[in-house]
Formats: structure tokens, sequence, C-alpha cells
């Protein structure tokens, strides 16, 4: 069973990692969206794997037993913002990885804020300067919902302000 004090695994990495497509890739999608690691994008990775199984699931089930998982699964994945609202399963077997990197806070605080780099945007929110309504959130890879993302606020003065302040007194 495990230590109950130790969280299980959340990730699957892939099963051959030293091929030269991939790895190519993987370092593309890393620094564009700006993850720390590769781990952070098997991750993302594992959770669009996760959401589609349960879609191809769902289509072998017969057609009264499947609507009610059906209608959860695609409230769920609206409310993430990864589909439109009147969307259907065959749009949640479409679903890429960059469709969950898009729902990263770091993600929406670069292209909210206008800054330079995904990791500039991962710094504003390491050190805390975001916070979602009234909470402080300093996880640049939570999943921001649909609904919270008019929430959001970047609690941050550019350094050449404070740096002519400082110069002014």
């Amino acid at each position: 069973m495990g230590d109950p004090r130790k969280s299980k695994k959340n990730y699957n990495r892939p099963r051959s990692i030293w091929t030269s497509d991939q790895i190519s890739s993987e370092l593309y999608v890393v620094g564009s969206y700006g993850l720390r690691n590769k781990r952070e994008l098997w991750k993302a990775q594992t959770e669009i794997a996760r959401i589609r199984n349960q879609a191809r699931a769902l289509l072998s089930l017969s057609i009264d037993v499947r609507h009610e998982k059906e209608t959860q699964l695609l409230n769920y994945i609206s409310r993430l913002g990864l589909v439109s609202s009147g969307s259907s399963l065959d749009d949640v077997l479409n679903l890429k990885i960059e469709d969950i990197l898009e729902r990263r806070l770091q993600t929406i605080i670069m292209k909210k804020s206008n800054l330079k780099s995904p990791y500039q945007a991962r710094q504003l929110v390491v050190h805390g300067h975001v916070s979602l309504g009234n909470r402080k959130i300093n996880l640049p890879g939570y999943l921001v919902r649909k609904e919270e993302e008019s929430q959001i606020l970047v609690h941050f003065t550019p350094a050449i302000e404070t740096s002519e302040s400082i110069k002014n007194n």
C-alpha cells in the first residue's frame, strides 16, 4: 500500500527518452512554455492521456449508461477551459498537450501581462506576485479554470520605476 504521507508518482515517462526526434520536440515544448524540466511536461501528457482514455472508455459503453458519464466528463473539461461547452467526445479525443499547457497559470500570466518570456512569468508566480481573487498562488503549474481567469491579479511594479524612485530619494 505504501506510506500515506508519500504521494504516488503522478506522471508516466516515455518508454524511450533518448530518440533525437522526441528530445527535440520535448525541448521545444519545454522552452516555449517555460517548464522547469521534462517531468512537468510528462505530467501534462499523463493528464491528457488520462482524459482521452476516459473518453475512449465511454465510447465503448452502451448509450444509456454513457450519457450521464459523458456529461460529467464534458462538464469537467469545459470548466477547465480545455473544450467549449457544446463539445462532444470527438473534441476530447482531439486534445493535444498544448491545450493543457495553455491553461497553466504561468502561461496565462505571460499572455495577460505581455511579459518577455515564460520564465519571467514563472518567476512572478513563484515569488508570490500573483493572486487569484483573494488567494495568493505561487504554483506555476496551477490549472486555471475558466471562471477563475477573470480573477487573476498581478501585483508587480516594473524594476525601472522602483529604481527611479530610489534615485529621487
